[in-house]
């Protein structure tokens, strides 16, 4: 025999469009975020272990006694390579996942924070909450993008003729680009901090669409006017029988017939 399945209001529900919050794509776009911050962060470790260092050399043999003069350890195209696409990669998925959530929120049914009473603790708490995602998301973004770029300019200054002697040598110090790939990595955690707080809010903005439907709904039904049941009807109907019947006799007149019939009066 052919097995049969329950069909729940789960599956009848009607499932998200590709840009609306909570949808595959939004899950999606949350999760590469996060794998582009982790690469962005991987990037910089090594953009750090290979960074240029300096090393310092006399130059008495050109007759100029005590003076050194600093050479450079490599060409510094590797960390330069690793700097830039940490900066364009960190950029473009904060951009991409930005652009999907204004999109999400200003297509979705209600919108979010429209309707609601400000007030209410719940949109107190999700205000808060969003605003200080949103903040720090781009101050961390920020300051992690100049860190980077910071990099790429000291070390895009000695591709050519790296290992001739100078006079002055321009380094980076110690944990910048570990910085920008700590930055990096925060960057996309509270951009998901932030998508998970305009989910909660559309959802909270859906339920209480939906208990304001249900209060209409109710008032118009009450206001409307009701018809009374079949049993009530019926009731009504034998309680009101008697009184009318009794009302009918009591009006009708009262002749006296004194053992006399219409006959005998006739005659």
């Amino acid at each position: 025999m052919p097995k049969t399945t329950a069909v729940t209001h789960a599956d009848l529900a009607p499932s998200p469009h590709s840009t609306e919050l909570g949808s595959k794509t939004g899950v999606v776009l949350i999760v590469l975020t996060i794998l582009c911050g982790l690469c962005c962060f991987i990037l910089c470790l090594i953009a750090e272990a290979t960074r240029s260092q300096i090393t310092w050399q006399s130059a008495g043999n050109e007759g100029k006694d005590g003076e050194n003069q600093c050479v450079y350890s490599g060409s510094g195209k590797l960390p330069l390579s690793c700097a830039a696409i940490a900066f364009v990669g960190l950029a473009v998925a904060m951009v991409i996942e930005h652009m999907y959530m204004l999109i999400a929120i200003s297509k979705s049914p209600p919108p979010a924070l429209v309707s609601w009473d400000p007030d209410s603790a719940p949109v107190k708490s999700l205000t808060w909450q969003a605003g200080f995602f949103f903040v720090t998301t781009w101050i961390c973004f920020a300051v992690g993008e100049i860190l980077l770029l910071i990099g790429l300019s000291v070390e895009s200054g000695h591709l050519k003729n790296w290992s001739r002697p100078r006079p002055s040598c321009l380094v980076i110090k110690e944990g910048l680009f570990s910085a920008a790939g700590v930055f990096a990595l925060l960057t996309v955690f509270l951009a998901a901090g932030l998508y998970l707080v305009a989910l909660r809010a559309q959802k909270i903005s859906l339920e209480q669409e939906n208990v304001r439907r249900e209060v209409l709904e109710a008032s118009a039904f009450y206001a409307s006017p009701s018809l009374s049941p079949p049993d009530a009807v019926i009731t009504t109907m034998a309680r009101e029988n008697p009184v009318r019947r009794e009302n009918q006799l009591q009006q009708q007149p009262l002749v006296p017939s004194f053992g006399f019939s219409k006959q005998s009066n006739l005659v």
